[in-house]
């Protein structure tokens, strides 16, 4: 089996080189890149298979560094690592489509804990057929990440798609908030929680072509997907 390879971004030469160490001892393959720049030419000449990225960096910090990514590639995993820890910087890292964000001081064994986390729902997501979920007059592809409207189709981000997956496959019912949290982002916190806030305002953004499909907020339990046109 072919190793995990790991995209790491980090300007602080001692803690990148410590990181990259401890990564490889526990069987992934990293590459340490120092700056933002170097970093996306890293990653259009590499394949990698997920991403971390130090916010601040030279050159190209590491959310505009993640923009970049996204543009290129919308479901490789990005997790974010950074001192600040204002709660505005961190919201600006979820909307990028960041699936973590680790705040320094961590420790090497949370770093890795959360990296297999994710590494397993993404080899989950791979090994699934391809299902297709009428939603009104929109069709939801998960494997291909497609909301196909009657004009057009939306690429989903892979966080986009898990939370309407499981949206979709409890329609008309609650999907509890803290169910939806430790699904997707493993942990049910503040910052996950305002997370998937800014995931569920885009997924209603996207369901407005169909009027009589909604989400709505159940107030201290969850969201609910509305669809009058399934049947139970």
């Amino acid at each position: 089996m072919d190793k995990i390879k790991i995209l790491l971004c980090e300007d602080d030469k001692n803690l990148g080189s410590l990181l990259r160490e401890y990564l490889i001892q526990k069987g992934y393959d990293c590459d340490l890149i120092g700056d933002g720049e170097a970093g996306y030419q890293a990653f259009i000449s590499t394949t990698y298979n997920i991403c971390i990225l130090d916010v601040m960096m030279p050159k190209k910090d590491g959310f505009t560094l993640a923009q970049d990514i996204r543009r290129i590639n919308t479901n490789v995993p990005i997790v974010f690592l950074t001192a600040k820890t204002l709660k505005e910087d961190v919201l600006e890292g979820f909307r990028i489509g960041a699936d973590d964000y680790i705040q320094k001081p961590f420790s090497m064994e949370e770093l890795l804990l959360r990296i297999e986390a994710i590494m397993r729902r993404v080899s989950v997501r791979g090994i699934k057929n391809e299902i297709e979920y009428k939603i009104g007059t929109l069709v939801f592809n998960t494997q291909k990440q497609l909301l196909i409207t009657p004009t057009e189709q939306k690429r989903l981000t892979t966080k986009e798609t898990e939370l309407l997956t499981l949206l979709v496959q409890n329609v008309n019912n609650i999907l509890e908030r803290n169910i939806a949290l430790k699904t997707i982002w493993v942990e049910d916190n503040y910052f996950n929680a305002r997370s998937m806030d800014v995931y569920i305002t885009k997924l209603r953004k996207m369901l407005r072509v169909d009027p009589d499909i909604e989400i709505i907020n159940i107030h201290g339990k969850g969201y609910k997907l509305v669809d009058p046109t399934h049947n139970e």
